[in-house]
């Protein structure tokens, strides 16, 4: 009798791993990285206005967007109110604490330097954060979305090319897209606009010529006031909400006014939206370098335009 032969285990097949973008839902990632970077437009656009237009250094521009973000969850946890009727009050709201803080706080040190501003704004941010931690908790707060805003599509399921729509995400760039048109409309074809534009080149001869220029500064600081609360309503589901958001986010909030540039509305949009990309695709296949790798680019730029990617020489 022959002896069966026996057969050696074969080696598992090697499996060549192919080029990561290739596997993996690279757009997807840029459609949540474009969400990412609406939203810190949004965010970044008062201070981006008060910095630029107004040149005043106003590093509390976070404590108005946690202030539109706490009210959101509380007004649709505790009062019931839909996700729709909320938003508008959390614009309002901040917008009307900012025209009453630039009123009686912030006037006064429009003629101060710059160090004492950062000074004054970063004691309101701690105030803030010690006043929600106090009153409210330290605990992250979480948003209930209506079930219309939890949905997803995907196209090109199955391929290298899928995307995946979250329709959250989708709501938050028609928003901010709609919400970038309106201000470069109202700044270049309206009169409150040439008035903006007259009062921060030179205040003393826009007074002379008849405009009110207190009045055009007070509404200015509210809008963008309003607009930050707006965005940390917008963003209180992807950026998550606790007492510490105005410190994470503020260096944020600076990179979009430092690298687009702070004299126009199109120069915070390109920086958001590159900041956006780059951190979503760096934390995603790089979790351990993502931030690296958004504040090694914002130095890149900064070395190569100090004065911002959309600003001319002669804005400086």
């Amino acid at each position: 009798m022959s002896p069966r032969p026996v057969s050696t285990p074969s080696a598992p097949p090697r499996v060549l791993m192919p080029w990561p973008f290739a596997r993996k839902p690279a757009l997807t990632l840029l459609f949540d990285g474009i969400a990412y970077g609406m939203l810190l437009f949004v965010l970044a656009l008062g201070l981006a206005v008060t910095m630029g237009l107004m040149n005043f250094v106003n590093l509390a521009h976070g404590a108005f967007a946690m202030a539109g973000g706490y009210l959101l969850v509380l007004l649709m946890q505790r009062a019931g109110w839909p996700f729709l009727a909320a938003l508008p009050v959390c614009f309002a709201v901040p917008a009307l604490a900012g025209a009453l803080l630039e009123r009686t706080l912030y006037r006064p040190m429009y003629a101060k330097p710059h160090l004492d501003q950062v000074l004054f704004s970063i004691g309101l941010t701690f105030m803030a954060v010690a006043a929600v931690d106090y009153f409210v908790g330290s605990s992250q707060l979480n948003v209930q979305l209506p079930g219309w805003l939890r949905q997803r599509w995907e196209f090109f399921a199955d391929t290298p090319f899928m995307l995946g729509i979250g329709a959250y995400r989708l709501f938050i760039v028609v928003t901010c897209c709609l919400l970038a048109a309106a201000l470069q409309l109202v700044l270049v074809r309206t009169r409150f606009g040439s008035r903006l534009r007259a009062a921060v080149d030179d205040p003393r001869v826009a007074a002379a010529l008849g405009i009110p220029v207190d009045r055009v500064f007070l509404l200015t600081f509210a809008v963008g006031s309003g607009l930050a609360g707006l965005g940390g309503a917008l963003g209180a589901d992807i950026l998550g909400l606790d007492p510490s958001f105005p410190l994470k986010f503020m260096v944020y909030f600076l990179i979009v006014c430092a690298v687009g540039g702070s004299s126009s509305i199109t120069g915070p949009l390109a920086a958001a939206l590159l900041l956006g990309v780059a951190d979503v695709f760096g934390k995603y296949y790089l979790p351990k370098l993502g931030s690296f790798i958004v504040y090694t680019l914002m130095i890149i730029i900064l070395l190569w335009r100090p004065q911002g990617l959309f600003t001319r020489e002669a804005a400086r």
